[in-house]
């Protein structure tokens, strides 16, 4: 499966910095931190999951 991720230009600059900084491509980590993310205790992953859709839809309610 592709994905593809719609950052910022901040996020976009710190995700390769961070890549860079572990020796890896930007894609390389992002594919990490999404399998990271969904080997977690499915708690872990609710609770994450429920953050990330929070911030969307604060995200989404400020643009509107």
């Amino acid at each position: 499966m592709a994905i593809q991720l719609d950052l910022t230009p901040a996020q976009e600059e710190r995700l390769r910095n961070q890549a860079q900084q572990l020796g890896l491509s930007a894609e390389d980590l992002a594919r990490l931190a999404v399998e990271d993310l969904l080997e977690r205790p499915e708690s872990e992953f609710s609770k994450a999951a429920r953050y990330v859709i929070e911030k969307n839809r604060e995200l989404y309610d400020r643009l509107g």
